[in-house]
């Protein structure tokens, strides 16, 4: 599986299940000024507004029936990296069957499902005193095709809160109090992600540094700089969630290479910047390490146990999983499955959690790159309608210098981006997406660029599923009127940023004595509620 040099994904376009035709005014959809609503993606994989003329297309999106992971998916440029020693096989099985029972069955293998494993043994092991004999948990971790395949296995490496990107319309929309939490929980996850790789020492190619968001609208640049002076008023002094330093146009084109270009006819021009703490990893690496750490530890790992159905059991009160192996009794079952989950649970989670297919690309870096490709800043490209966001391989790592482009979803023909909604199949790419993506690095870099390698410029392409909810949250707890189904999942792209503390939250819900503490620091709106299940899928996201 795994190979030193990756070669470039060639697979075709792929259409998704039928669809009826969409209405002509979505030709007006490339002037982006007349609209029924925005949809907005602030995600790892990409960041868009959408303009969309029918809500009737919309709910067309999101009632197309949600697949079971594919078996024949485009090739992740992780999975290609040589592993690191001793690390599972990515088609481990603890045992060579399943145990017909167990006390958590757990859904994906991702960065939710291992978080989620992690924590439900660590708080065993911290309330296990030496004078009791209770036994360690049972936990059995199902994954449909190899370990870490899917989203966590397929995103752009990014470990990037752009908080202020939402917090003015979060303080807008439900309150400065949640809008602090969200904001402070984003900028936790990362430093916890960056300190449990260092201290466990999971080579993970981790570094930490700075991101620097490159603004082409003037209209967004402005909103920025009053978002960025809310923030540093609202986390004053030294304290590290209001740490933003704006940065003018010709800093930008001098110390980050960075120039105004040309597309389809339209002059974008440099506006401005801002530069925060951010970093990278192989999430891919990160989670494969962490799950060799627990294996055998009270956790049972099952790779290529793709799950059917789950329904309640008749006879224990508890929950039948139901896998091409065999059924599992479980007394809860935790869906850590992201865009699949109404995949496994059409009944609860069709329409509620929609998926959406991103894109990546993988390029050698060109021959004027500073530092041989290997910047000590990523990046995002911020222009009317839509963003792309890049990191690029640090120094000393496999393919050092590789710069990971991923986005470009409104770049496509105009229909293109509205039909990536929906859509659970990534064994293919968006050919529009792909020939946009392609030119990113030439266009956005220009002079600096330089001549692209030997080999040419585009190492790798593939594509990954997302999930995304009514409101733009995540979807945390235990689900409404359905005991012991638990859920951390819907992270509109952002999981890398949200899926670390999401997984501690939901744990000490399941444990349910820790609700005073969890009130202090986890926002309200992620947690899953009748009310927030009901909502109407419009693709407004934050």
């Amino acid at each position: 599986m795994y190979r030193r040099t990756p070669t470039s994904v060639t697979s075709p376009s792929v259409t998704p299940p039928t669809l009826t035709k969409l209405p002509s005014t979505l030709q007006l959809y490339t002037s982006h000024k007349q609209s029924l609503f925005n949809i907005i993606l602030n995600t790892p994989f990409v960041f868009l507004r959408i303009t969309v003329f029918s809500h009737f297309t919309m709910d067309e999106r999101a009632s197309l029936p949600v697949s079971l992971p594919v078996p024949n998916p485009t090739t992740s440029y992780w999975h290609t990296l040589t592993p690191p020693p001793l690390t599972l096989s990515p088609t481990h099985r603890s045992t060579p069957d399943l145990p017909s029972r167990c006390d958590t069955v757990i859904i994906g293998s991702g960065i939710s499902g291992a978080a989620i494993a992690y924590n439900l043994l660590q708080s065993h092991n911290t309330t296990t005193t030496t004078t009791t004999t209770t036994s360690p948990p049972n936990i059995l971790l199902l994954e449909a095709r190899t370990l870490c395949s899917g989203a966590t296995g397929r995103n752009g490496g990014h470990t990037k809160a752009a908080s202020y990107r939402t917090f003015l319309s979060h303080i807008s929309s439900l309150g400065l109090d949640q809008a602090i939490k969200i904001a402070r929980l984003e900028h936790n996850n990362i430093k916890a992600v960056h300190s449990f790789a260092k201290t466990n020492n999971i080579q993970c190619d981790l570094f930490e540094g700075d991101t620097t968001d490159v603004i082409y609208d003037a209209a967004q640049w402005d909103e920025a700089k009053e978002a960025v002076h809310k923030m540093r008023e609202v986390f004053p002094g030294d304290d590290p969630v209001g740490r933003y330093i704006l940065l003018g146009k010709e800093e930008l084109e001098r110390d980050y290479f960075v120039h105004d270009y040309d597309y389809e006819g339209k002059r974008e021009e440099v506006r401005g910047g801002v530069r925060y703490a951010a970093g990278g990893l192989s999430a891919y690496k990160f989670v494969m390490g962490l799950l060799r750490s627990i294996e055998g530890k009270g956790l049972n790992v099952q790779a290529e146990t793709g799950v059917s159905e789950v329904k309640r059991d008749g006879e224990g009160g508890g929950w039948v999983v139901k896998t091409g192996r065999g059924e599992v009794r479980a007394g809860r079952v935790v869906m850590a499955t992201n865009g699949y989950a109404a995949g496994v649970m059409p009944e609860v989670f069709q329409g509620v959690v929609v998926p959406l297919r991103g894109q990546i690309t993988a390029h050698r870096p060109g021959s004027k790159m500073a530092k041989k490709g290997c910047l000590d800043t990523t990046y995002s490209f911020i222009y009317e309608g839509g963003y792309e966001y890049m990191i690029t391989r640090p120094e000393g790592s496999e393919l050092e210098g590789d710069v990971i482009m991923g986005g470009g979803l409104v770049r496509g023909e105009a229909e293109e981006g509205l039909r990536e909604f929906g859509v659970s199949d990534d064994s293919g790419l968006n050919q529009g997406i792909s020939e946009y993506l392609r030119e990113t690095t030439a266009r956005y870099f220009g002079r600096d660029w330089g001549d692209d390698d030997a080999e040419g410029r585009i190492r790798q392409e593939w594509t990954g599923i997302m999930g995304f909810s009514p409101d733009g949250f995540p979807f945390v707890g235990e689900v409404p009127n359905q005991k012991g189904l638990w859920v951390s999942t819907s992270f509109q792209g952002h999981g890398m940023v949200l899926c670390w503390m999401c997984a501690d939250a939901l744990v000490k819900m399941m444990r349910g004595t820790e609700e005073e503490e969890l009130k202090k620091w986890f926002p309200d709106i992620f947690r899953i509620t009748e009310e927030r299940l009901k909502k109407r899928f419009k693709g407004r996201l934050s």
